[in-house]
């Protein structure tokens, strides 16, 4: 499954309420954000225990993977990534939760063609929800009056409404 839309909008709370799910009915599951996953691949790899910590990952039968595409991948990320998702392919059910259209995911991994072999992989038996709309956070500043309906997110409006 992949969850996708913006900041905010409930993305991780839906993956981790159905990993929660998948828990309660006895599955095994495990949880990651992408950079915390690629930094423990990376560093599995450099250790050169990449093949232990693979079989670890293939392991759990829902493994969810928060926030792809928050930050770009660097070439041996991406490898490692797509080995991951590879060696899970068939074998595994995966969770992806993402603020990037699937259009965006060449410029995160860096490479288009690892980018669609990824796609290929995920969407052969996925389901895609696209959630749309604000920021759950946002709302409950403008609830609160320290924003405004026009006024746009920036860091410079997020720095003023938490100003005393």
């Amino acid at each position: 499954m992949l969850l996708l839309g913006p900041p905010g909008v409930g993305k991780t709370h839906l993956a981790v309420g159905l990993g929660l799910k998948a828990c309660a009915l006895g599955y095994r599951t495990a949880f990651a954000t992408a950079a915390g996953l690629v930094a423990s691949l990376t560093r599995a790899h450099q250790e050169n225990r990449l093949e232990e910590k693979l079989k670890q990952l293939v392991q759990p039968k829902l493994l969810i993977l928060d926030e792809i595409g928050y930050l770009p991948l660097d070439r041996l990320g991406a490898n490692l990534f797509f080995r991951l998702v590879s060696r899970r392919y068939e074998r595994g059910s995966i969770l992806l939760t993402s603020n990037q259209s699937l259009t965006g995911w060449g410029q995160v991994f860096g490479d288009q063609i690892i980018a669609t072999a990824l796609l290929d992989r995920l969407l052969h038996h996925s389901t895609i929800i696209n959630i749309k709309g604000e920021s759950y956070r946002l709302k409950e500043r403008r609830k609160a009056g320290l924003l405004t309906r026009s006024e746009p997110f920036t860091a410079q409006a997020e720095e003023a409404a938490v100003e005393p």
